[in-house]
């Protein structure tokens, strides 16, 4: 039996991963979420409902909140954050405060807890911005790039800040007070449950409503993860005696492709034919972006299962009848 807690358990990659270690009943787990973006839809209240989950609505924060818990958790996934360009842009003191101060509060609050066996640190692909931007970086990128700040007069580099700022409260807490934690970089997630304000629900809408399709950066690539790969690497890495103290790259190397490409793989699924209207490149959009995952392969053993066409139809599966109730 492990006592699992996870913070920002009503998003994305929190409910997936909540909802996957749940079908075991041996794990008890401890859902924590402010609601200000997770939402307590369907598919969150059927994990809910179950006999192995406790939802607390709360503010990570707050230490007092951190107080208020039990201290017999085997696992901690640290998933809450301030996430999004809009966020960026429009609340990057937010961004700092929350991402910051949350990371620190649980590593102050790990200190006290006597059978933790590690803590998974979510971290993101947009670590690496300052470096390609600034000095270039080898695609598909391994975990040893250094890591080089933006403009640090900018609120776009708030976010990449925050969450090396995180890292770095993982390595030195986990030296001064031996805290087993692993940090994950996740690099572009899909899948059901994720919002509108991404690029293949966009393309859903577009492409259900138009003919002709605007595509920018059509040349660009990325390479996309769909969430049950995501979600089983995650945990796999978490519980992994190999990646303690290590940081790894999640996402699906073998899948990088043009937007083009993504788009027109889009239209496929949906049965729709479209004409591509190509754009110039988006101003600062990398030509490439792709992980290196040979580190959780070597680690682990693991290698992603959903290649990109049956992952889009496994989402708009989902998305089809929800595309008129847009939400961040």
């Amino acid at each position: 039996m492990a006592n699992i807690l996870i913070t920002g358990g009503a998003g994305f990659i929190g409910q997936a991963i909540t909802r996957k270690l749940s079908d075991n009943p041996q794990h008890h787990i401890t859902l924590i979420d402010n609601l200000v973006r997770g939402r307590i839809d369907t598919d969150l209240q059927e994990i809910l409902d179950r006999p192995n989950v406790q939802f607390i609505q709360g503010d990570v924060t707050d230490m007092a909140f951190f107080d208020s818990l039990p201290t017999n958790f085997d696992y901690i996934y640290h998933l809450a954050a301030v996430i999004g360009v809009r966020n960026v842009m429009e609340k990057p003191d937010k961004v700092l405060y929350v991402n910051a101060i949350s990371t620190l509060y649980l590593f102050e609050y790990a200190k006290r807890l006597p059978n933790l066996k590690r803590i998974l640190f979510s971290s993101t692909s947009e670590i690496y911005a300052g470096t390609l931007k600034h000095f270039g970086i080898a695609v598909p990128t391994p975990e040893t790039e250094h890591l080089t700040l933006d403009d640090i007069t900018s609120p776009r580099t708030t976010y990449m800040l925050s969450k090396m700022y995180g890292e770095s409260i993982c390595f030195n807490y986990g030296r001064l007070y031996n805290i087993p934690f692993t940090v994950v970089r996740y690099h572009n997630v899909y899948g059901p449950r994720m919002g509108f304000l991404h690029v293949i629900p966009e393309m859903f809408l577009k492409i259900r409503d138009n003919a002709t399709i605007d595509v920018a950066s059509p040349a660009h690539t990325r390479a996309f993860c769909y969430i049950d790969d995501a979600v089983a690497s995650t945990i796999l890495v978490t519980e992994h005696d190999a990646t303690q103290a290590e940081i790894i790259n999640i996402g699906n190397q073998a899948q990088e492709l043009t937007i083009r490409e993504l788009v027109q793989t889009i239209a496929k699924v949906m049965g729709k034919s479209i004409t591509i209207n190509e754009l110039p490149d988006t101003p600062g959009s990398p030509a490439r972006r792709c992980p290196d995952t040979a580190k959780i392969k070597q680690l682990t053993g693991f290698e992603p299962q959903v290649n990109l066409e049956e992952g889009v139809t496994r989402m708009y599966a989902w998305y089809k009848d929800k595309l008129d109730t847009r939400h961040e």
